[in-house]
């Protein structure tokens, strides 16, 4: 019995590069689909979840024709790096940017909907502006949907296994999840190993899941404090 730890170091890593750049592009995209007034708003929000209700395969397929060699996309990359964006890590992190991107917009978009309107409508009175108002009200009063989002994305790439083989194949080192891993010691019948990953991922996931809850918790809890009556 045998654990494929350079998979497990890789899927963390890749987990970690997802969630902080879904975080970073993720809070203006559900910003705008919490605030705008757009009246075609709800296709860019269908979008953003399409990923949820798409076979990972086929979102893996269209990725890798996007990265491939024959895309603009590819060409250009291909003439600035020599090889292609397919069956590299980059390319990995970009397939699982897309699949992962509702699973922390949705949470984002949700936490900043909830934001009284009256809290910011009394920001702008005082001269604050969007930005401020968004930095000193909204995220503070968001920050379990902004835990909620982050993790998710984080244990669903951690998790995903469509996208990963159709975009980055199986190389050591280089594209092999754990996902992937497990899946080889099943096709090789070997059952043990397979079972020891498989119950380490799982272990993770739930500690991972355990932690999102106790600070959600822990944070509506203290935010409910002040309102408590004072003994």
């Amino acid at each position: 019995m045998s654990i494929d730890w350079q998979a497990f170091q890789l899927t963390i890593e890749l987990a970690v590069v997802v969630s902080a750049i879904l975080l970073v592009a993720g809070l203006p995209l559900a910003y705008w689909i919490a605030f705008s007034r757009w009246r075609w708003k709800f296709l860019v929000e269908a979008l953003v979840a399409l990923p949820i209700v798409l076979p990972p395969t086929v979102l893996g397929f269209y990725v890798l024709v996007a990265l491939g060699s024959q895309s603009p996309l590819g060409r250009w990359w291909q003439s600035l790096t020599g090889h292609t964006l397919a069956f590299t890590f980059t390319g990995l992190v970009i397939g699982s940017i897309l699949y992962s991107l509702p699973f922390a917009v949705q949470p984002f978009a949700a936490s900043f909907s909830s934001v009284d309107r009256k809290l910011l409508a009394a920001s702008a009175t005082l001269g604050a502006s969007p930005l401020r108002t968004f930095f000193r009200v909204i995220l503070p009063l968001s920050t379990p949907g902004l835990v909620t989002g982050i993790a998710l994305a984080f244990a669903h790439t951690m998790g995903e296994f469509g996208v990963v083989l159709m975009v980055g194949g199986n190389i050591p080192g280089v594209t092999r999840t754990v996902s992937i891993s497990v899946y080889d010691q099943v096709q090789a019948s070997n059952y043990r190993s397979a079972n020891a990953m498989a119950v380490l991922l799982l272990i993770f996931s739930f500690t991972v899941l355990t932690v999102v809850y106790a600070l959600n918790r822990q944070t509506l809890h203290q935010k409910s404090w002040p309102l408590s009556p004072l003994k």
